[in-house]
């Protein structure tokens, strides 16, 4: 519960055990005055966690995704890579799509989450749907086609767990229309913030920063190819992590210099954009919002697969801007997070939560 005084939370509490429940009631209860319980009611109110007379509690704080969810194919050389020919390694099967990611991200960051995506009505979408259950994603608002197949990531990495080609399968998205997204109306405005990332239909992207205005929007660009359709809406999202090559593509400016990285990040800020995050591979993070500007370098770090790293860095700066960290905290916790994710075999990290991405954080000498 954000923003809510231990008193607060524990009159939300008790009037959500007891909807009916008057204000002299919860006076004699916590032993205050009938006055002091309306101040708290009105501050409940104000703060939206109760909507109207009655004591119609709001749902808790949660974040809605937006994006795409997959079945992963990656296979890894047990050797160095050697393209045009084949490769002796190991396969290997697993839950992804950015979207589908940043949420597991988040809620293993214990941050309620709703995924709205597209699966196929087979086994790969079964699949899917029970395992994001099972780890916490609310899944309720996905769209079930029986018309296309469930999407499928293909990659290929290198000896050094970087991607080296991938091959993606995603046409379901397209059944992602903006009626199904005014179905979807009420659990959008009611959220948090919002995270899109561009595997969804340059319409719909659209639809949901024109109409939800009251909802920060992150941005994930996904490529710099996908990040195209997303050019002429930029300065509708809140916060922006493109890489170095997306940046440019989205704002015309070549970055080769620091000043190059000043003069992108103005064009941005001036669009609208709140904050700006650009990857710069292995020499860090650049990021800005009105006030400041800086480059945080990466630690030395032994990556066991990339594929996962930017999900983890857009789920550590959703949950930066939930707790009001700064500009320079909000980079460093993202990293961290994307380090975690570097550092297992998996595209999410079975050990990733608050407490070890903290831990890196002091490790890491970053704080």
């Amino acid at each position: 519960m954000i923003n809510l005084t231990s008193r607060e939370k524990e009159i939300l509490e008790f009037i959500r055990n007891n909807p009916l429940i008057s204000q002299q009631e919860i006076a004699d209860y916590f032993g205050i005055t009938r006055s002091s319980v309306a101040v708290h009611i009105t501050n409940l109110s104000k703060k939206g966690y109760i909507k109207g007379k009655g004591y119609i509690l709001k749902d808790e704080d949660y974040v809605t995704v937006i994006g795409g969810t997959n079945i992963d194919l990656q296979g890894f050389p047990n050797e160095n890579l050697i393209l045009n020919d084949s490769n002796p390694g190991q396969m290997k099967i697993s839950l992804g799509g950015v979207g589908r990611n940043i949420a597991e991200n988040l809620v293993k960051m214990d941050v309620d989450t709703k995924l709205i995506s597209a699966l196929g009505k087979d086994i790969y979408g079964e699949k899917i749907l029970k395992e994001s259950k099972l780890v916490g994603i609310d899944m309720e608002n996905c769209l079930i086609s029986t018309d296309y197949a469930t999407s499928t990531y293909l990659s290929i990495l290198d000896e050094s767990g970087d991607m080296k080609v991938a091959i993606a399968s995603m046409d379901i998205f397209d059944k992602i229309t903006i009626d199904f997204i005014k179905q979807k109306s009420n659990i959008i405005k009611n959220s948090k913030v919002g995270v899109i990332d561009t595997n969804m239909p340059k319409d719909v992207i659209e639809y949901l920063l024109s109409n939800f205005k009251e909802v920060d929007f992150f941005l994930d660009t996904v490529s710099t190819k996908k990040s195209e359709k997303v050019k002429d809406l930029i300065g509708m999202f809140h916060t922006i992590k493109p890489n170095k090559y997306e940046a440019e593509s989205l704002s015309g400016i070549k970055i080769n210099t620091e000043d190059d990285l000043d003069k992108c990040a103005k064009y941005f800020l001036d669009k609208g954009v709140k904050r700006i995050f650009i990857s710069l591979g292995k020499d860090g993070v650049f990021c800005a919002n009105e006030q400041e500007s800086s480059i945080i370098k990466n630690p030395e770090v032994d990556v066991v697969n990339a594929t996962g790293a930017g999900d983890a860095f857009i789920a550590g700066l959703v949950y930066s801007h939930i707790n009001k960290y700064d500009l320079t905290y909000s980079a460093k916790f993202a990293m961290s997070a994307s380090i975690l994710a570097l550092s297992h075999q998996n595209t999410i990290n079975p050990n990733m939560s608050t407490k070890n991405i903290e831990k890196t954080l002091r490790e890491m000498k970053l704080c």
